[in-house]
């Protein structure tokens, strides 16, 4: 009579259909270059002692190279820009891909010196020290007449 035929041996798979669909999620999970799919990717701890503030932040997977700091008016930016391509030979078949990602981050700091500032990245994580002013700024309130 009908006999049980396993839902991958369609005629779906024959067309290209589910396979396709099942290969470009399988490469998506199993893909080197990171992958960010909502909220910020840099995950960051921010402490504080006397002489300095230390901001810890998380970014695996990335070179250092592709790591840029900026401190300007109070704001610290971390920014990641990460550009791959790929490329994969084999008889009659070439498959190239380029990928293109940036994402980045920013923490207000106040009271800082600027040219003290130092950063040193290993193993997944961004350390940076950023001393203390010995002055601190006097935000002045205005009145309105």
């Amino acid at each position: 009579m009908f006999g049980i035929v396993p839902f991958r041996n369609n005629k779906l798979q024959e067309r290209g259909g589910l396979l396709d669909i099942e290969n470009m999620f399988n490469s998506f999970f199993n893909d080197s270059f990171p992958a960010f799919t909502g909220g910020n990717p840099i995950r960051a701890d921010i402490k504080e002692n006397e002489k300095e503030f230390i901001v810890e932040a998380e970014i695996p997977g990335v070179a250092k190279e592709d790591i840029k700091l900026d401190l300007r008016d109070d704001t610290l930016t971390i920014a990641v820009e990460q550009n791959q391509e790929s490329k994969e030979e084999r008889d009659n078949y070439i498959r190239k891909e380029r990928r293109y990602g940036s994402f980045s981050r920013s923490f207000y700091v106040e009271n800082v010196k600027n040219e003290d500032v130092s950063a040193k990245y290993e193993n997944g994580i961004l350390t940076i020290l950023l001393p203390k002013s010995e002055t601190k700024k006097v935000n002045n309130r205005i009145e309105i007449q």
